[in-house]
């Protein structure tokens, strides 16, 4: 059960955060105050994502007693949730590179859990 609680507040506090800022990139003015007061405006959703994602650190360590692993999962769904706001904010597609990258940071987490 660890395992779904770490992944789920995982994958909805990174999914909360990365959309806020790729919104505020697209749509919000970059001058001070139009920016402060939409940070204002969500900050209780940036402290239910912060919340959430301690929570889903926590709960993957009591899942599997490792937080590099734990830590370095997050940094991986961190990236395809940013890849999946390109695409929806920026319209931005993935290219080969992209796959590569991504292809790399799988076969490092594998070599990090072989004994």
């Amino acid at each position: 059960m660890n395992y779904f609680y770490g992944f789920t507040f995982l994958l909805t506090g990174l999914l909360i955060v990365n959309t806020l800022f790729s919104y505020q990139s697209q749509h919000v003015d970059p001058h001070f105050w139009t920016t402060l007061k939409y940070q204002l405006f969500c900050f209780p959703l940036f402290l239910t994502a912060n919340m959430l994602i301690g929570y889903g650190i926590k709960f993957g360590f009591k899942a599997i007693h490792h937080l590099t692993i734990v830590l370095v999962t997050a940094k991986g769904l961190e990236v395809l949730i940013a890849i999946l706001m390109g695409y929806l904010f920026l319209k931005e597609v993935p290219t080969w590179k992209t796959l590569l990258g991504i292809s790399i940071m799988i076969i490092g987490v594998i070599v990090t859990k072989i004994k």
